[in-house]
């Protein structure tokens, strides 16, 4: 136990420091600046691990004795009596643009963050547990626009921020309930806060600013939501397993806090509190999610899952829908290992490439944002039993086009992902 103990302690500090390394702005600024986090509770981390990074996100029905599933907690009941500790880092560089006035621009944006820190044990031969940290939304946006006054000379700058996200601790359970069938349940307390600023000003002159308004509104989330899973892995042949998987989050209201201030920019002005820590519930929509892989002896697995989630029954602490829709996830992923029984190094390395659509719940002047990427990824063995493992998933994508009035990111995702694995709570013999 003390060498777990040892091994976490380890591996957390050398990734924290990591982490502080990368950005001066890590931990504040999310993945960097994204317009489209304005919109609802900001943009969503994707929900799995490294590994499932690496192949298009697909999760719901697949896992390994030797990584964490974060996805669907029954199939953490597939977990041997290895108790394992993960940490995850992400960063993202980005190119953001658009036509404004016939004339394209854009902007780059480089951001890291910590993906999420993990600890899986196991209660007993059928059920296993996991206690989790990681971020779940960020909101990191920053614009500004000029216009002419109507019927004057001089032009009026409105400015919008926002920064902020929320976090996610929970505790998953998962249960072999037959040789071939598992349930679970994750209880996960959201916890964080948003803060958006607008302001408007006349410009008389390039150095002199008019009247001007200002208002913050912050909102401090927190409460405890559910998510439902279950898997089935019936045996199809002597080397073949099909596995199937699905996940339920309902619909759930959670606890907002909001302070709104106002302000005229002019001397001798003071600030108007309109709202102070009145409360609230935001409530965040039903989500389901499916998979279906099919898995041959630990060496290949091909994997498709679905997600849908109903975003237009998203409502803010003020019960406005915020001009979302719904939303739907398709994803793709195969993962290969050339020969997990051979004592050879390099036929125990791991290889994953993936797929993945998405229908954002984003709209701009009625139309939906799609996202779409690909992604690759490798894991290496570690160790004196080649138990642990070091992964790296590489994501390219784009989400939004240059028409009209969208935004196009262009993002390439960068994921590194630490798994030890070790005994717990074994006796030891003496002879």
């Amino acid at each position: 136990m003390l060498r777990i103990y040892k091994r976490i302690r380890r591996t957390l500090t050398h990734s924290l420091l990591a982490v502080a390394a990368t950005s001066p702005m890590v931990l504040a600024q999310g993945l960097g600046n994204s317009p489209y986090s304005a919109l609802g509770i900001g943009e969503l981390y994707s929900p799995g691990n490294v590994t499932n990074i690496g192949m298009g996100g697909v999760g719901i029905s697949n896992a390994s004795s030797f990584y964490l599933n974060l996805q669907n907690p029954a199939l953490l009941a597939r977990r041997t009596r290895f108790t394992v500790f993960e940490v995850g880092l992400i960063g993202e560089t980005k190119s953001i643009s658009q036509y404004i006035s016939n004339s394209l621009q854009s902007q780059r944006s480089t951001a890291g963050n910590l993906g999420y820190l993990a600890l899986a044990f196991p209660a007993n031969s059928r059920w296993n547990m996991a206690i989790s940290l990681k971020p779940y939304t960020y909101v990191n946006y920053s614009i500004q626009q000029r216009s002419i006054v109507p019927g004057a000379t001089y032009a009026a700058q409105y400015d919008y921020t926002g920064r902020g996200g929320l976090n996610k601790a929970t505790f998953s359970n998962g249960v072999r309930l037959t040789k071939n069938i598992y349930a679970g349940v994750e209880a996960a307390f959201l916890f964080g806060n948003i803060t958006y600023s607008s302001s408007s000003a006349l410009l008389l002159s390039p150095t002199t600013t008019d009247v001007g308004v200002s208002r913050l509104n912050r909102v401090n989330y927190s409460d405890i939501v559910w998510k439902l899973g279950a898997a089935w892995r019936p045996k199809i042949s002597e080397n073949w397993t099909l596995n199937l998987g699905a996940t339920y989050d309902p619909q759930t209201g959670i606890k907002a806090v909001q302070t709104d201030i106002n302000q005229k920019t002019y001397l001798g002005a003071v600030a108007d509190t309109l709202r102070l820590n009145s409360t609230a519930k935001a409530i965040l929509p039903q989500q389901m999610n499916f998979g279906i892989s099919l898995e041959k002896n630990n060496s290949l697995l091909i994997g498709v899952d679905v997600g849908f989630q109903e975003w237009s029954k998203f409502r803010t602490a003020d019960n406005k829908s915020g001009n979302l829709a719904d939303g739907m996830t398709v994803a793709a992923g195969i993962e290969y290992t050339p020969k997990p029984t051979s004592n050879r190094y390099r036929d125990l390395i791991t290889y994953r490439a993936g797929f993945q659509y998405n229908r954002l719940p984003y709209l701009v002047n009625g139309t939906q944002i799609n996202d779409v990427n690909g992604s690759l990824g490798v894991s290496l063995p570690l160790g004196s039993y080649l138990v642990n493992h070091i992964t790296l998933s590489l994501v390219g994508g784009q989400r939004g086009v240059l028409t009209g009035t969208q935004i196009r990111e262009q993002y390439v995702r960068v994921a590194l992902g630490f798994s030890l694995n070790d005994w717990w709570f074994r006796k030891q013999v003496v002879d």
